[in-house]
């Protein structure tokens, strides 16, 4: 089997979750599933990587034969379309002739843009076919797919009024034809993934055919071995909390940092390690972040880090918290968290409480509200027995073999069946 896959961006220029899946998924299939061939092609803007002059295509990191970057400098983020479809299609066609692919496989439409999907049915082979993940709810959510209200309130899903209410420089037409242009282009595909349950349900509740989309989770790897647990006398307190992950509003580091000064002041004994960068982000975001972390003494900012160092950050800690603001997908840091055997406090809804099961494997607290976090990471800091409790109840997150093999059963699905292949097929793959 012959594949093409597409991102958004390489993990090797920014180590985003999607970036992460979509290249980690390609290289199980191609380095350890027999017969597998192909290329990830990764969209790349001057902001990252300088394109070289005359041509679209690069090396991507790492110098791999099977990896390029495309570079895709005009994107259009509110109706995810990408205008210079001449010089696309002229490199796009040239990739064709030679990955010759089985499966096209695009893990994200921005930067290439929705309309590349039918230009891909056009420059690809009649027996191709095309599969899209949605690792997240831009397609229904025009603003950065968050489903978050302008005023910071977890929203239920689009709607005209509602829409307009969060992007108010749009008139009402805009959004109409964003949500038929984006159905309709993703009608392309012969089938659609979700990483979770949740996301899907989102899709099926704003109108798309719940039968069209796989639910097929997320990996991480498990070559390296688990972090240990950190040594404690008998009886004492596993109050340690880290947060890994891009330091910005979204992800929720300003609800951890008010939760520990809270802890701080009511005598709570504990200690918050944030681990991330925050790059790209606003000023006004930077400071405020600032004056949160010298507001928390227990809290400490340690910059950025790098994959291979995760398993000692995550050695020092007891708990992993993931205290994004909005619903999340699918996060990866809950299943390096597992990997690892450390219990997860995450929100109460949204992808990452699929994942955590409160009482089980971890705990929820309530999504944006700083006191209620602080409820719940003092009881995880002070309750006898429940972070030995809720370790037992830790299962291994899925591997990346398994991850390429539910993929691979599902490309050869289609492979068999053909571009006829019935909503409830593309559902049993899940």
């Amino acid at each position: 089997m012959r594949i093409l896959a597409l991102a958004h961006n390489h993990p090797g220029l920014q180590p985003g979750g999607t970036e992460v899946v979509a290249r980690n998924l390609f290289r199980a299939m191609r380095d350890r599933m027999p017969g597998i061939e192909g290329m990830f092609l990764a969209a790349a803007t001057a902001a990252l990587r300088e394109p070289h002059p005359g041509t679209l295509l690069q090396a991507a990191p790492g110098g791999r034969a099977d990896e390029a970057l495309i570079h895709l400098p005009h994107f259009d983020r509110f109706f995810l379309s990408q205008p210079d479809t001449h010089g696309l299609a002229a490199t796009l066609g040239a990739v064709m002739e030679t990955v010759r692919p089985d499966i096209i496989h695009l893990h994200h439409p921005l930067q290439f843009g929705v309309e590349t999907l039918s230009l891909l049915r056009l420059l690809a082979p009649s027996r191709t076919r095309i599969v899209v993940t949605l690792h997240d709810y831009f397609a229904i959510c025009p603003r950065e797919g968050q489903l978050l209200r302008g005023d910071g309130r977890l929203c239920g899903g689009p709607s005209l009024d509602g829409c307009r209410r969060c992007v108010p420089d749009r008139p009402s037409a805009d959004f109409v034809l964003r949500q038929l242009s984006l159905r309709d282009a993703l009608s392309v595909a012969d089938a659609l993934i979700a990483p979770s349950r949740f996301l899907r349900d989102r899709f099926v509740e704003a109108g798309w055919d719940a039968g069209r989309i796989a639910v097929l989770p997320n990996a991480v790897p498990d070559d390296r071995p688990a972090a240990p647990h950190r040594a404690v006398l008998p009886g004492a307190r596993r109050d340690r909390f880290a947060f890994l992950g891009h330091i910005n509003r979204f992800k929720g580091s300003l609800v951890a940092l008010a939760a520990s000064a809270r802890l701080s002041a009511e005598g709570v004994p504990h200690r918050l390690a944030l681990h991330g960068g925050t790059a790209y982000q606003p000023e006004a975001f930077l400071s405020e972040f600032g004056a949160a972390l010298a507001a928390a003494p227990a809290a400490r900012h340690h910059g950025p880090y790098d994959a291979p160092e995760l398993p000692r950050l995550i050695a020092a800690a007891d708990w992993v918290v993931v205290p994004s603001i909005w619903y999340e997908n699918a996060p990866l840091v809950v299943l390096e968290a597992f990997r690892h055997r450390r219990p997860v406090i995450c929100g109460d809804a949204g992808g990452m409480a699929e994942l955590v099961r409160d009482g089980v494997d971890g705990l929820h607290a309530p999504i944006g509200d700083a006191e209620g976090w602080a409820e719940v990471m003092a009881r995880a800091a002070g309750e006898p027995g429940l972070w030995e409790r809720l370790v037992e109840g830790i299962r291994a997150p899925p591997d990346l073999d398994a991850m390429a093999s539910a993929h691979l059963d599902l490309y050869r699905r289609l492979l068999r069946r053909g571009r006829a292949m019935s909503a409830p097929a593309i559902a049993a793959a899940a």
